[in-house]
């Protein structure tokens, strides 16, 4: 998904040709243009020989788009003149133009081309050495489970402090958002219910739909370092947050033999009681000083929070994300918060309702 930035679209496709030859006929690579930059328009097309070029005129004020092919990599650009009309005086535009050029983009590949999965990634972001292995395996869990929307590569606590197993994954009630997959079946419901603005994958959209549940990796199998450095340079608010939560991500460095995995304990089933038998194991601790304390246990730990003013105070003491979406903190599962912490050991955070949800 590309707009106006073509140095980091020369960065995002140089790192997936790095690890794409072996998968090509697998993984055709489209890269969306939303708008008109000539540099990066120019920037996709210099990555072969034009084998033809097409131009479509659905109208003059909505969208058009060319379309070159080699073997592996097509080039589609979107664009639409129409004046954007916000919800709110204040929104910013861009925020509709994206949700607009993601639900166009989306509905050219499904319906259009007719692919039977699609996985998103930006302009900005590279991707870790067994990306697309990674996906295959996951593809058959989510065809299998109706109850998994998408599966992501991105973990929102995958800071090099917090993750330990290249080999875990996780489902989460929560939308990572980033670097994720989903299927025709599961567009084919959503499509129709994209919002205009702010497209991610929100209760209110997927009201009425079976799939609710996410799967991430808590090695992230990609970064997208490049932008925010140097938005980082723009006010200390946004530095501040750069250098807490995004610098500090984790890009898996370990070639994982996913065709080897058993990846049935996140079936739904499954999982909750894999889940479940992992906070019942933890050792409550409670009280001031949480971070010493669980520096003292030995083996994983739970803590049990009242509330979202009560979580964010614990998740500031460790240092993980504070953020909310839907009443969901980032990652969570059944109301459950897990990250590492001094390498191996688990600490899970836990909500007044989730030892009961677990079955605990």
């Amino acid at each position: 998904m590309a707009c106006n930035r073509p140095d980091y679209l020369e960065r995002t496709i140089q790192s997936v040709l790095k690890y794409h030859s072996e998968v090509a006929s697998k993984f055709p690579l489209f890269i969306s243009q939303d708008g008109t930059n000539e540099d990066v328009k120019s920037k996709a097309l210099s990555y072969s020989q034009i084998k033809y070029l097409q131009v479509i005129d659905i109208a003059s004020t909505m969208a058009a788009y060319f379309l070159f092919s080699i073997d592996f990599l097509l080039f589609i650009k979107h664009l639409d003149f129409r004046p954007v009309q916000t919800d709110r005086p204040g929104e910013l535009i861009a925020y509709y133009k994206i949700a607009n050029h993601y639900k166009w983009a989306l509905d050219e590949l499904f319906f259009k081309h007719n692919f039977s999965r699609v996985i998103i990634l930006e302009d900005d972001m590279e991707i870790a050495p067994d990306f697309f292995d990674y996906f295959e395996a996951a593809a058959t869990l989510l065809d299998n489970d109706k109850t998994i929307m998408a599966v992501s590569s991105w973990n929102d606590n995958g800071q090099v402090q917090f993750v330990h197993d290249s080999n875990i994954l996780y489902r989460s009630d929560f939308f990572p958002g980033l670097g994720w997959m989903l299927t025709k079946i599961t567009w084919d419901e959503l499509s129709p219910k994209w919002p205009k603005a702010y497209p991610f994958i929100s209760t209110e959209l997927v009201d009425g739909i079976h799939y609710m549940a996410s799967v991430y990796d808590e090695n992230s199998r990609l970064n997208n370092l490049h932008l925010m450095r140097e938005r980082s340079l723009i006010g200390s608010s946004m530095g501040q947050f750069f250098r807490q939560y995004l610098e500090p991500i984790k890009l898996n460095d370990v070639h994982v033999n996913w065709k080897s995995m058993d990846l049935s304990y996140l079936s739904e089933d499954n999982f909750r009681k894999y889940f479940a038998k992992l906070v019942s194991d933890a050792k409550p601790v409670h009280g001031p000083d949480l971070v010493l304390k669980t520096k003292n246990v030995d083996g994983d730990v739970r803590v049990l929070y009242d509330d979202q003013s009560d979580f964010d105070r614990i998740a500031r003491q460790f240092g993980i994300f504070e953020e909310w979406k839907d009443g969901v903190p980032r990652t969570a599962y059944k109301g459950v918060v897990v990250f590492r912490f001094q390498t191996q050991r688990r600490v899970f955070l836990v909500a007044p309702e989730s030892l009961r949800q677990l079955g605990i």
